[in-house]
């Protein structure tokens, strides 16, 4: 069972997100207050291509072992820095297939969509940050470590402390893809 380490989010568009006590999800929306909330996209680039496409990235979930990992080669992270809403640990976020979901505390659960595709923005942060998030498997397939994309479909309140189970959706697994 997974736990959350901590929680985050930010009225306007920024990179980092501020931690918090709490937040609130809303089923088809994402996170109450946040930049990112909404049934469409709201990411800036993606909105420039289309307003119209289905916002995949309401939720932001990054695994806290990847900020270990991450101080290891030197770099400062902490939670809400990479702009993650959810902080999780003991849970193997990359592992997930497309359709897992996730039941975060009482009564909220997302459906994760795809991976986090790395940008610039890591670099402009902190200079490597993008390169040191990026990895290649045994097969030379590119690994994306900035944590996982989902969309709300139930919500409720999130606080660090709260058990995250998984449930795996029906086999074959579609891998995660960026969104």
């Amino acid at each position: 069972m997974g736990r959350v380490l901590a929680v985050s989010l930010r009225h306007g568009h920024h990179f980092s997100k501020t931690p918090s006590l709490s937040i609130r999800l809303l089923a088809g929306l994402g996170v109450a207050g946040d930049a990112h909330m909404g049934e469409t996209v709201k990411h800036r680039s993606r909105v420039r291509k289309d307003p119209g496409q289905p916002n995949l990235r309401q939720v932001h979930l990054m695994h806290a072992e990847l900020f270990d990992e991450l101080r290891a080669k030197g770099f400062s992270v902490t939670p809400g820095d990479l702009g993650e809403n959810i902080t999780t640990s003991r849970i193997d976020l990359l592992a997930l297939p497309t359709g897992a979901r996730l039941h975060i505390g009482a009564t909220a659960v997302v459906e994760v969509t795809g991976s986090r595709n790395p940008c610039v923005q890591l670099d402009q942060f902190q200079q490597g940050l993008m390169a040191a998030t990026l990895d290649k498997d045994a097969g030379g397939n590119l690994i994306r470590k900035a944590g996982v994309m989902s969309i709300v479909l139930a919500g409720g309140d999130v606080r660090p402390g709260d058990a995250v189970g998984v449930e795996l959706p029906p086999p074959p697994y579609r891998p995660l893809l960026p969104v």
